[in-house]
């Protein structure tokens, strides 16, 4: 037996809203058994894109590293970027792409602070840039069905 996660999830979703919650007596409870099946349903979302949402971001920040090298002056943020900059992801597991996520993006927070320290017109591009990547970050983590 192969489970489908993202179908479980819906039913599961499905039968909490049309089924369990319309038989509860109270409308808070309603409310609550409703989105508990709202977050089923976000949960399915970013389940099925997980890997590869991260698998995206970390080459963009890797990618971002790579541009920033010959601008930094200073060595040690240099070096620690080049060395990012060539690194791959451990494996396929969200536990590994994430965990290399949160060492990239701990990376990002030092040269973003490096970069606005510096007024020179590569560190404004390279600010924009960072800045063009936070909010790429963002983009990938909506959910399609909105905010709830």
């Amino acid at each position: 037996m192969k489970p489908d996660s993202a179908r479980l999830l819906d039913v599961f979703a499905v039968h909490l809203m049309t089924k369990v919650a319309p038989a509860l007596p109270h409308a808070y409870q309603q409310g609550d058994v409703s989105a508990l099946g709202l977050m089923l349903l976000a949960l399915k979302e970013e389940t099925e894109r997980a890997a590869s949402r991260r698998i995206e971001e970390n080459a963009a920040l890797r990618g971002l590293f790579e541009t920033a090298v010959p601008w930094v002056q200073d060595a040690t943020l240099r070096e620690r970027l080049a060395e990012a900059a060539s690194s791959a992801d451990p494996g396929l597991t969200i536990s590994e792409l994430e965990c290399a996520n949160v060492a990239l993006r701990d990376l990002l927070i030092d040269l973003h602070a490096h970069v606005e320290e510096s007024d020179s017109p590569e560190a404004r591009r390279l600010e924009q840039e960072i800045w063009h990547e936070l909010a790429q970050s963002t983009e990938r983590r909506r959910l399609s069905m909105g905010a709830f």
